[in-house]
């Protein structure tokens, strides 16, 4: 059978992240299970699989990559028609022989929307703090942290520096509990859409926890912290304890595209099946976010 590639969109919150676990409800085991209903393969894995990479239980995917020896009627449309509402595949490719999903990628790229809504001028005089300002940030900050507050506003300015002195070739051995190939080079950027600041990144390939400490430690600067901070962390000497870096959650990040060089034919069908779920999502949760405003504001 030929070797072919899918793109596959999923909401990860319902999921104990990409890879097969036991006894745990993942990604990875709604797809095998949906080829072996479909008779694709069987035993342990599809001959030739690989996917591009294993997202955290949370995470979700615009543009996971899984490739397999499949027969030529195995259509995205198919494959849904087995799986669960939130997994969907919406484009495929024909790949090489030795095609291998994982090492084969020429980047990722992340990009995590962190609802931040921009700092006011009245804000800024209220805390003393300017865009270009490097204060060490109040004490509440810092021991919170340096989570940006929602109340008071991110100032724009100071998250893009912030992620500026994170990218190039840098030794994260600080933002991932990986102990080696802790060497990678980022490159991204920060923009505004509306009330969120979405963070991209894209790099050849990710540690673990990377991209959601990056972010975290990005948040910590918008919100106050030293920039010297980021010079720690990247420094040799290891950042633990409450000097370290947490993830930032799961839910806002997305994998947003992997590139191979392939040329992937987006099927319309399936397409506007993910469409159509995902903007089922959307209205859903705006309902859901009223309802906690309403709470949160009257009580």
């Amino acid at each position: 059978m030929p070797r072919r590639a899918f793109r596959v969109a999923y909401d990860g919150r319902p999921y104990y992240g990409f890879q097969r676990q036991p006894e745990v409800t993942t990604v990875e085991g709604e797809l095998f299970g949906a080829l072996r209903r479909l008779d694709v393969f069987e035993g342990e894995k599809p001959p030739g699989y690989a996917a591009a990479g294993r997202t955290d239980a949370g995470v979700s995917a615009r543009a996971q990559t899984i490739a397999l020896d499949a027969p030529e009627w195995l259509t995205p449309s198919a494959l849904n028609g087995e799986l669960p509402d939130l997994i969907h595949a919406w484009a495929h490719a024909d790949a090489p022989s030795d095609f291998h999903a994982t090492h084969d990628a020429n980047w990722r790229a992340y990009r995590y929307f962190w609802h931040a809504p921009e700092r006011s001028e009245g804000a800024e005089r209220a805390s003393g703090v300017s865009g270009s300002e490097t204060p060490g940030g109040s004490e509440e900050q810092r021991s919170s942290g340096g989570a940006a507050s929602h109340a008071e506003g991110v100032d724009d300015q100071r998250a893009a520096g912030a992620l500026g002195r994170l990218l190039g070739e840098r030794d994260f051995h600080n933002l991932t509990p990986d102990d080696e190939n802790t060497v990678r080079e980022l490159s991204g950027g920060v923009s505004r859409e509306n009330d969120f600041l979405v963070v991209t990144l894209r790099a050849s390939g990710f540690c673990r926890e990377l991209v959601r400490r990056v972010v975290s430690l990005v948040q910590a600067v918008a919100a106050g912290a030293d920039f010297e901070r980021i010079d720690r962390v990247l420094g040799d000497e290891r950042v633990d304890g409450p000097e370290g870096v947490p993830p930032a959650p799961a839910g806002p990040l997305v994998l947003h595209d992997v590139d191979y060089g392939l040329d992937f034919e987006r099927e319309a069908r399936a397409a506007a099946a993910v469409r159509e779920t995902f903007r089922e999502l959307r209205e859903e949760r705006r309902a859901l976010a009223r309802v906690a405003g309403h709470v949160a504001d009257s009580v």
